[in-house]
């Protein structure tokens, strides 16, 4: 028999749902059965089977605790039902079971099988307060690339709100025909509608995820964004920090027009370019004087080369950073965006 192993806790949660035999869908909570030996012979620490995290019913129905587990013997994770007996499984080495692949009808299953999602939180309790930092910037001022830099190197999740307008549209979700009637009739989307998207990819990030931190790009562009901010997030908490891209009008044309030799983007011309100056000095630039008194806005200088810029950013970012991305080299993606090699079409 092998001895049992220690390891860390297991804090993840598992939804199960759309199962043919409807017993198996629900809750399952990190396992509490003590240590024992498996078919394998392995003694599994608390939490663990095998090797690997493993889980109990949230309603304590079930015979087989754990109820999801991976089997060494046969190479797969598995679902029991309320006796005990094996429903479905799955067969990979995969540390945790799989999400984002179809589970197999095992002997005592019913077609069709489950879909498992991972919850980094318990999703019966009220979603971690995220750490919020807000990103404006004219344009061109370089917004864009240093979240995506901040994405790929220190792990912070870029959100925009044009992103999220544009996945919900395509998704088809709740309040896709509200925002098509306001997109089609040239009118802006309501505040309250942009900001409770932020709020639901912010929460489901965090529960699918376990990432807490997150960068708005491009967000609040005026006081009616804030608003809305504060009323569906709450007005009692603090306000998120702001990092503000200042950068000189010459330098943003230059590299707007730089940019629009590959963008293909309609407003990358002088004259586009101008205009958005003008409505970001005047709705948006009173937002970052009202951040910076209330002492919640730095300033970053973009007019600088790409590096600087980005070690500004990241040092800006580090306290709420885990310290081992801190430290992680440089990826080619990321050398890439700094200007250190040139970009290699991968397709």
């Amino acid at each position: 028999m092998t001895q049992t192993a220690t390891y860390a806790p297991n804090t993840l949660f598992i939804e199960v749902s759309g199962a043919g035999l409807t017993e198996v869908d629900g809750l399952y909570i990190p396992s509490t059965a003590p240590p024992a030996e498996s078919e394998s012979g392995t003694l599994s620490s608390r939490g663990y089977w095998n090797g690997k995290p493993a889980w109990d019913r949230a309603d304590g129905k079930a015979a087989r605790s754990p109820a999801i587990s991976y089997s060494n013997s046969y190479k797969s994770w598995r679902i029991s039902r309320l006796d005990g007996h094996l429903a479905y499984e799955i067969t990979c080495d995969a540390a945790l079971p799989p999400a984002d692949r179809p589970w197999n009808v095992y002997k005592m299953g019913i077609a069709p099988a489950p879909s498992v999602t991972l919850h980094y939180c318990d999703p019966r309790l009220p979603c971690p307060h995220p750490n919020v930092v807000f990103i404006l910037g004219g344009p061109g001022a370089g917004k864009g690339t240093m979240c995506e830099l901040a994405n790929i190197q220190l792990g912070w999740t870029h959100l925009s709100t044009g992103d999220l307008l544009r996945a919900e549209l395509k998704a088809g979700g709740p309040t896709t025909a509200l925002i098509k009637q306001f997109i089609d009739a040239g009118k802006l989307v309501p505040d309250e509608i942009v900001v409770r998207l932020l709020k639901d990819a912010i929460e489901n990030t965090i529960r699918r995820t376990g990432n807490r931190n997150f960068l708005i790009d491009g967000f609040p562009r005026s006081f009616s964004n804030l608003d809305a901010w504060r009323e569906v997030f709450g007005r009692d908490g603090d306000l998120p920090r702001m990092i503000y891209f200042e950068c000189p009008l010459e330098v943003l044309i230059q590299r707007i027009l730089g940019r629009a030799q590959y963008s293909g983007r309609s407003d990358d011309n002088v004259e586009s370019m101008k205009q958005r100056f003008d409505t970001f000095k005047a709705e948006t630039l009173p937002i970052v004087e009202h951040f910076k008194g209330q002492g919640k806005c730095v300033e970053v200088d973009t007019s600088q080369d790409r590096q600087t810029v980005y070690a500004l950013l990241r040092a800006q970012l580090a306290d709420l950073t885990e310290s081992e991305l801190l430290a992680r080299p440089l990826s080619e993606d990321a050398e890439i965006l700094l200007g250190l090699r040139p970009y290699r079409n991968k397709t």
